[in-house]
């Protein structure tokens, strides 16, 4: 086994825990994309659409290459040997109970975007369904449209997070290297681990966390906004939105100034009772065998299609565009969170093995993700195939309604829409309050204990990010939220693929 070291060095100034050259590119990277996104508003959405339709184009292959590979890799350690290994060495003990410990994952994973996507998506697939050849608007189409969704929020995206965490988590508590994205490669890089390749693999991930989680905070805003004015008649503006984002930006400031155990914990906890509560309401106001009987027909459809679609690149016109427009941008943005995700869940991590962690991370939160997807998604569905095309058509409409429109139709609607409103800014505020505490730890260096004014920024920061895509986008601001994980999700993606064969490396040695 490699020694165990449980007092990293880190490659920073202790007295100062910031390290200067991370942060301040960081920083000026995001200050320089508001600015001229602000300067520059109409050519910056023209800018925006050529960018994405460019790299999900020309870079399509190698997103689906890539996140194969990342799931191929889950599923070896969980088969191998390699899988006994305990982070932080044999005595470690875990610092988390398993039930806390899978709240605040998944609260912090994808929550918020599963909650605006959870019956937007299906009803999109419905009357557009992935494989042309498929006639919209039918039983085939509906069933189909759930598979496609399972698809883009199953195993591929927590196959992502799961790399990301195992490596961050095997180098700082199995080799005692600091926290952050650079200790992932020093098989790799060696003594330019510390130099300025490290800082810009660690600037790069800032910065990729930063418009993943602004990507995420924009869609959530936006479904704030239409709580509000489906359940207290508020406007739905771009100005609104914004002091949305302020407002709830605070929330997440405050929560990060509390630390990991004090507001991170007990607000993901909260979080996941809450949402719990509606999955509940939803399955007894709705068409519960639909919704239950779905679940498991929509689980055999998914793993059997699994392959098929893994290694599916678009066989026409027609089915590339959708792809491109769907699975790369979801790939991208899953992508764009995993230093996010991956870094938190790392955090909270010791103590388990890797065997267990990867189960953990890949199978548990894809099972709740697909009982969630099979409670909201087959109510809406069913909506759609009685013929409600009042439902379809809303929800088509404006997404960030879908979740409203189908509370609607169910019993207590006012009532539950507002513990939905309240679902939404729980995902929101733990989002963001996660996401400022990982940029903070990497742009200390990896310091575990990083300073609060540092927190306090990269939480202002995120908002800011946020309410810019919303008002340079406009109307089309869903393209502008895309655009920021595609363009940012791709140079990542590379990253990722040499932390693949570091962490395969790194666990070779260690386990002989």
């Amino acid at each position: 086994m490699v020694p165990q070291n449980s007092s990293p060095s880190y490659p920073l100034d202790k007295t100062q825990n910031t390290h200067p050259v991370v942060f301040l590119g960081a920083a000026l990277l995001a200050l320089g994309f508001v600015l001229l996104s602000i300067v520059f508003k109409e050519s910056a959405l023209e800018a925006f659409m050529a960018v994405k339709a460019n790299v999900v184009s020309q870079t399509g292959w190698f997103f689906l290459t890539a996140t194969n590979l990342f799931l191929l890799v889950c599923g070896f350690l969980i088969l191998s040997q390699r899988g006994a290994i305990r982070l932080g060495g044999e005595e470690a003990t875990p610092s988390y109970s398993f039930p806390t410990w899978l709240a605040m994952l998944f609260s912090a994973g994808m929550g918020i975007g599963l909650v605006f996507w959870s019956v937007a998506e299906p009803i999109f697939h419905y009357g557009a369904p992935s494989v042309s050849d498929i006639k919209a608007s039918t039983e085939a189409a509906a069933r189909m449209a759930q598979t496609t969704t399972f698809f883009h929020w199953g195993l591929h995206a927590w196959g992502i997070y799961a790399l990301m965490g195992l490596s961050l988590a095997f180098c700082a508590y199995n080799r005692g290297l600091p926290l952050t994205i650079r200790s992932t490669l020093e098989p790799i890089l060696g003594k330019h681990t510390d130099g300025p390749v490290g800082n810009c693999v660690d600037i790069l991930a800032s910065v990729a966390t930063l418009f993943g989680v602004a990507t995420s905070l924009g869609f959530g805003v936006q479904q704030v906004n239409a709580g509000l004015a489906h359940v207290l008649g508020v406007p739905e503006n771009h100005w609104i939105q914004m002091l949305l984002i302020a407002v709830i930006t605070l929330l997440a400031t405050i929560s990060v100034v509390s630390g990991l155990d004090k507001g991170v914990r007990r607000l993901s906890e909260a979080n996941m009772a809450l949402a719990g509560l509606l999955m509940v309401y939803v399955v007894f106001a709705g068409p519960t065998w639909e919704q239950m009987s779905g679940l498991g027909y929509n689980t055999l459809d998914y793993f059997r299609q699994l392959p098929a679609l893994s290694v599916w690149f678009g066989s026409n016109s027609p089915d590339k565009q959708w792809q491109e427009s769907w699975t790369i941008f979801y790939w991208a943005w899953w992508i764009s969170w995993s230093p996010f995700v991956g870094m938190f869940i790392a955090r909270i991590s010791r103590g388990r093995t890797l065997r267990e962690f990867t189960i953990g991370v890949l199978i548990v939160p894809t099972g709740l993700t697909f009982l969630w997807l099979s409670v909201f998604g087959n109510a809406a569905l069913a909506q759609a195939l009685s013929g409600n095309i009042e439902f379809v058509q809303l929800v088509n409409d404006n997404q960030a309604k879908s979740l409203f429109a189908l509370l609607d139709v169910m019993p207590l609607s006012k009532i539950m829409s507002l513990i939905g409103l309240i679902v939404i800014i729980l995902f929101f505020v733990t989002s963001s309050d996660s996401g400022s505490l990982v940029i903070d730890i990497i742009t200390s260096g990896g310091c575990p204990d990083p300073p609060i004014w540092q927190r306090v920024f990269w939480a202002l920061a995120e908002g800011v990010v946020a309410a810019t895509l919303l008002l340079v986008g406009g109307d089309q601001a869903l393209e502008a939220l895309q655009t920021a994980s595609v363009v940012t999700g791709l140079p990542f993606a590379c990253i990722l693929v040499f932390i693949a064969f570091s962490f395969l490396k790194q666990t070779r040695v260690s386990y002989k």
